[in-house]
């Protein structure tokens, strides 16, 4: 495998917290510890376009394209509604009592995931919430869709991982210590017969869906937090980004190490890694920072 730094990305004035999927393959959105929300070209990554500003840090992003809004998470536990037609109408609610650390899109309704630990469902044409579940008694750091199971898998600072059905938020299963600290990042396998989760025990897990939530794998991946991990197009391999400050490329079938990429060898990260997106767009990958940047990746398999 080959991968090459293609460009890095400056603009932002704080850590870069969020990393989104935009308009189509071609563009994606970031938010910062600058309140900023940020969309990118791939194809022409030098020109950022500010599009909207908010007054609070921001941790988590959602775009929703049919209806051409962004939802945004900051870290009092405020959720922003952003019309990106007209972003000087932003709605900002109060909601959670602490950070919004994950917020997703699943059968029509957008989910928060809050430090107070507390999953809310909202309604996204009222753009208020309709239902909260108190989870758990820390926060919850992570959430993630399969649409096969109808299932939302969510990670918390517990060190549990819960499984809840997408329409009643009926919690089918509960993975106690799945790690040693807090669950971070939690991603199902594209054909959804398992799930990968990283903590801030710098492990990697493998848990067997289909065999009584199983243990397949556990390696300590990192040297810190894993805080994101991400498929790729063709799904043969995942990436992991952390506060160790590399990003790392793995084999999906056997879960083996590929790539790693480093500050000083590869021009990569100096500061902890937050996100990390693999596009369609040329099989590029994306990682944002604490150093304010992101890079973009060319992938050659």
């Amino acid at each position: 495998m080959q991968v090459s730094k293609v460009a890095q990305l400056t603009g932002h004035n704080a850590s870069i917290f969020a990393l989104i999927e935009g308009q189509d393959e071609r563009r994606i959105f970031t938010a910062a510890g600058d309140g900023w929300v940020v969309e990118w070209d791939l194809d022409t990554p030098d020109l950022g376009k500010l599009v909207a500003k908010v007054d609070r840090q921001v941790f988590s992003l959602c775009f929703l394209r049919n209806e051409q809004k962004i939802v945004a998470g900051n870290m009092d536990g405020g959720v922003h509604w952003i019309d990106l037609n007209v972003p000087d109408s932003t709605k900002n609610i109060g909601h959670h009592q602490r950070g919004v650390f994950e917020i997703l899109e699943a059968n029509g309704s957008v989910f928060t995931a809050g430090g107070d630990g507390k999953l809310s469902r909202w309604s996204i044409s009222e753009m208020q919430s309709t239902e909260s579940y108190h989870l758990a008694n820390q926060a919850l750091r992570c959430i993630f869709f399969c649409e096969k199971r109808q299932e939302l898998a969510v990670g918390g600072s517990d060190g549990a991982i819960y499984m809840l059905d997408v329409a009643s938020l009926e919690l089918r299963h509960k993975i106690t210590a799945a790690h040693a600290s807090s669950v971070f990042s939690i991603q199902y396998s594209p054909d959804g017969n398992s799930l990968l989760s990283g903590g801030r025990d710098a492990h990697l897990k493998v848990w067997d869906l289909e065999n009584n939530f199983e243990e397949i794998s556990s390696q300590p991946a990192h040297l810190f937090t894993i805080n994101s991990i991400s498929f790729s197009p063709d799904r043969q391999y995942f990436a992991t980004a952390s506060r160790d400050k590399t990003v790392k490329i793995w084999n999906a079938s056997n879960y083996e190490l590929i790539k790693v990429l480093e500050g000083g060898r590869d021009g990569g990260h100096f500061n902890s890694v937050n996100r990390v997106l693999w596009s369609k767009h040329q099989n590029m990958l994306v990682s944002c920072s604490d150093d304010r940047t992101c890079i973009l990746w060319k992938v050659i398999a």
